[in-house]
C-alpha cells in the first residue's frame, strides 16, 4: 500500500513538472508575441491619439521641456508644441504644413526644439519589421504621467544599433517615456510629466499666439528621385536592415537616408569648401555626426565631404562614411550648381 501510494506522489509530481514546463513554455510564448504586438501599436497610437501634456527630453548633458498639443481629426495630423525653457517659441503642424513661430532670439531651428526619438519619422511609421533587427521583451509593468504603462525592451541582434526601453500607456499604445541605451548607460530620455488623454481638444489648443513673427516652413523636404539614389558617388556598405526612406534636401551636394524600423542616419556628400572641417565622430545622447574627407583617386587634389549622421553608435557611423567612393565628380559638381 505504501509503495502504491509513493507511486502515486510520485507520477503526480511528474505530471505537476510536465504542466509546469507547458505553462512556462506558454508564458514565454506569449510573452514574445505580447512585445510584438504592443509594437504594432506604437505608430498608429503616436498619430492618432489625441492627447495633451508637457515632456521633458534629454540627451547629454542638454534637457528641454515642451508642452503638446496633438489630435487625429478628419484624416489629418494636428499637433501645436510649445518650448517652456529658454526662449519662447512654438511649432504647429497641420497634415504636411508647419508654422514655425520666431522668437526674439532668432529662428526656431526644427531639429533643434522637436526630439529625433519618440517624435521621430522612423517612430511613426515603423516601414521595417523590427524584431529582425532587436529582439523584443516584455518587461513588466509601471505607471507614467498617472496611467498604466507597459515595459517593452527591444535589444539590438548586433552592435550596430542601440536598444530602446519603451513605456507603452496600456489602452491606447500611446508612447509615455522612452530610453536610448548602450549596455546600462541611456542616452536618451524622454517622458511625460504630465498628460490626458481625451477623445476631443479645443481649437484653441492648436492656435498660435498673434502678432508674433511667424514662418512657414517644411521640416522634411525630400530629394528628389527615388530614395537612397547616388549619383555620382556610392556608398560601400550599410548595416543590415536599414533600408532607404526619404531623406531632407541637402543645401549643398546629396543626401541619402536610412531607416530600420526605429533608428535612422543620413549620408550627405557634397564638394569640400574652403574651411577645413575636423574629421572623426562626436556625439550628443544617442546622435552620432561623423565626418570624412573622400577622393576620387589617390592623386587628386579635389576633395568631397562626407557627413554622416544619425541614431547609430560612432564606429558604424565611421564605417558608413569610409565606405562613400566617389566615381563621377561632374555629377556632384552638377549637384552643387543646381
Amino acid at each position: 500500500m505504501r509503495v502504491r501510494t509513493l507511486e502515486i506522489s510520485h507520477a503526480a509530481m511528474m505530471v505537476m513538472v510536465v504542466v509546469a514546463m507547458l505553462v512556462a513554455g506558454a508564458a514565454r510564448g506569449y510573452e514574445r508575441e505580447t512585445a510584438e504586438s504592443w509594437l504594432l501599436k506604437l505608430g498608429p497610437a503616436l498619430n492618432m491619439t489625441t492627447y495633451r501634456g508637457i515632456f521633458v527630453y534629454s540627451r547629454g548633458d542638454q534637457v528641454s521641456s515642451m508642452m503638446i498639443a496633438h489630435r487625429y481629426r478628419d484624416g489629418r495630423v494636428e499637433e501645436r508644441l510649445v518650448q517652456q525653457d529658454g526662449a519662447n517659441g512654438e511649432i504647429l503642424r497641420r497634415g504636411n504644413q508647419v508654422l514655425c513661430v520666431l522668437p526674439e532670439q532668432g529662428r526656431i531651428h526644427l531639429d533643434q526644439v522637436i526630439p529625433s526619438g519618440p517624435f521621430g519619422e522612423a517612430f511613426a511609421s515603423q516601414q521595417v519589421p523590427v524584431g529582425a533587427w532587436y529582439q523584443p521583451e516584455l518587461l513588466g509593468e509601471d505607471r507614467i504621467a498617472g496611467y498604466p504603462a507597459m515595459v517593452i525592451g527591444l535589444q539590438p541582434r548586433d552592435d550596430h544599433r542601440y536598444g530602446y526601453r519603451l513605456w507603452m500607456e496600456k489602452r491606447t499604445g500611446l508612447l509615455l517615456k522612452s530610453h536610448v541605451r548602450q549596455g546600462g548607460e541611456v542616452l536618451e530620455h524622454f517622458q511625460f510629466t504630465m498628460l490626458e488623454i481625451t477623445d476631443e481638444l479645443p481649437d484653441s489648443d492648436f492656435e498660435i499666439q498673434s502678432g508674433v513673427e511667424m514662418k512657414e516652413m517644411v521640416p522634411y523636404l525630400p530629394v528628389s528621385g527615388e530614395p537612397g539614389v547616388m549619383d555620382g558617388w556610392n556608398l560601400g556598405w550599410r548595416p543590415d536592415g536599414f533600408m532607404p526612406v526619404a531623406a531632407p534636401r541637402a543645401s549643398r551636394g546629396q543626401a541619402v537616408a536610412f531607416s530600420d524600423g526605429l533608428a535612422t542616419f543620413s549620408v550627405f556628400v557634397e564638394v569640400a569648401g574652403g574651411t577645413e572641417m575636423p574629421q572623426g565622430a562626436s556625439r550628443i545622447g544617442a546622435t552620432t555626426v561623423y565626418m570624412h574627407y573622400a577622393s576620387p583617386d589617390p592623386e587628386s587634389r579635389e576633395r568631397f565631404l562626407v557627413t554622416v549622421v544619425g541614431e547609430i553608435p560612432p564606429r558604424t557611423a565611421m564605417r558608413v562614411a569610409q565606405s562613400v567612393t566617389v566615381d563621377d565628380r561632374n555629377a556632384l559638381a552638377r549637384t552643387l550648381a543646381d
